[in-house]
């Protein structure tokens, strides 16, 4: 396969939920004086449902990312987190994120390595030629260990939004053993995991070195990962943001053990696992720099060697208190992010137009429209958080919508008009701001 000449994927426009059309309604009172952030939300709240959702007729759901036909785990999670407070009430929304939950856990059951999907087993694929084991179900069988957490955070909000618990049948609780299991043993990936992945004819950071086995680690107590959550290579391999994410799915997972299956030893084995990733995380994941004192890496190898940088994605170490790792208040954090938002971090980039976190997955000095919601997300005071809200209004190259990345001299040069995920982030840091009352002039 090309995998430059993308499928076709036809999405019908579903019927906007009650609770969402009241939120538009909403917002065209409270954002009333500022019309091009109005216009901004109008589109970019609904985008998810009007473009990128698809209600099959087994009862689940497909997301799309946007411009790729493609489900990912993490990236369609994302694209609902901010209709979840609006689902409580909402049958329409229920049936919607509900039926995703599902349609992830089918996907878990049947690659729980992998980090895409296709919507039936076709058999189309980013790139066919990779060396891996490939599922027709599977467009890209990249592990990355965020991309199981996300399956977790999105069925426990639902279930603590909602109260239903319909979703936890016998496959959920299966491909919760799954998820331990393929976790303990990337504890220890050379001497116990069969994963490899290798894309020949492709840049460094599209496959893994060392026959696919990726780059050696010493054990740590951490989960070894394949790709960071912007699909990119890990250097290092132990990815602590995603490790971090790992342990609070875990805790996650023990309330839903013991919950709703009442299985006290299931629950047990994961307070376990989850102790050992934490531990690594303490003993390995921080490194004491000599401007900002004792910050997070964001990879280790467990030799001694840190890359210290952070990427625009989630889970990345801005996030931190959206995983719900730790406060926005906390002493490591708060030094982890003066370094994140400075020139110390590589991928950190100040131009004419904005400043912020860009990526590797993109060109040098490409800020990304979903660092400077997740900044404003985290932000210790209303100031800052209305700041990244001026600067994303001001960012949209004058298509009303948010994108990947822009170029930090000039927003009307980027990458990827059709990204969901950023949408959606950008639409849950607005309701945010809203719900504080700090957008709102009588």
């Amino acid at each position: 396969m090309d995998h430059f000449k993308l499928p076709a994927i036809d999405i019908p426009r579903l019927e906007l939920p009650p609770a969402v059309l009241n939120m538009l309604e909403e917002a065209k009172e409270k954002l009333a004086h500022r019309p091009k952030l109005l216009r901004q939300f109008l589109n970019c709240f609904p985008n998810t449902l009007e473009t990128t959702t698809k209600l099959l007729d087994d009862g689940t759901t497909f997301v799309i990312t946007g411009d790729i036909p493609a489900m990912w785990l993490r990236d369609s999670v994302e694209q609902v987190m901010h209709y979840l407070p609006l689902a409580g009430e909402d049958a329409a929304l229920q049936r919607i994120i509900g039926g995703l939950i599902r349609r992830h856990i089918q996907y878990i059951r049947v690659d729980p390595y992998a980090n895409a999907f296709n919507e039936t087993a076709s058999g189309w694929h980013w790139d066919a030629s990779d060396e891996t084991e490939q599922s027709p179900w599977v467009w890209e069988r990249k592990f990355e260990l965020d991309s199981l957490c996300f399956t977790i955070r999105l069925a426990y909000a639902y279930w603590r939004g909602t109260g239903r618990t319909d979703i936890f049948d016998e496959g959920f609780k299966s491909a919760m053993e799954s998820i331990v299991a393929l976790w303990k043993k990337e504890q220890r990936h050379f001497a116990e995991s069969t994963y490899r992945f290798t894309r020949r004819n492709c840049p460094d950071i599209d496959t893994l070195r060392n026959r696919g086995l990726g780059m050696p680690v010493n054990y740590t107590g951490m989960i070894w990962s394949g790709f960071r959550p912007s699909d990119d290579a890990c250097e290092l391999h132990y990815n602590i943001p995603s490790n971090m994410f790992a342990a609070v799915s875990l805790g996650q997972m023990q309330e839903i053990a013991v919950w709703v299956f009442r299985d006290k030893a299931l629950a047990a084995g994961m307070a376990e696992l989850e102790a050992e990733v934490r531990h690594g995380i303490k003993l390995y994941g921080l490194y004491r720099h000599p401007e900002f004192g004792l910050i997070y890496a964001y990879e280790t190898d467990g030799y001694g060697n840190y890359s210290l940088i952070d990427d625009a994605g989630t889970p990345g170490l801005l996030s931190i208190p959206y995983l719900g790792y730790a406060g926005v208040d906390d002493a490591v954090y708060q030094n982890t992010r003066r370094f994140i938002l400075s020139r110390e971090n590589p991928f950190y980039y100040e131009g004419a137009a904005a400043r912020g976190i860009g990526s590797p997955h993109t060109p040098p000095g490409y800020i990304w429209h979903m660092a400077l919601s997740m900044q404003g997300l985290t932000a210790a005071t209303d100031e800052e958080m209305l700041e990244m809200i001026a600067m994303l209004e001001a960012t949209d190259g004058g298509t009303g919508y948010m994108h990947e990345g822009f170029l930090a001299d000039d927003p009307q040069v980027f990458t990827r008009p059709w990204f969901a995920w950023s949408n959606s982030l950008f639409s849950q840091l607005v309701c945010k701001a809203m719900k504080k009352g700090l957008l709102y002039v009588n």
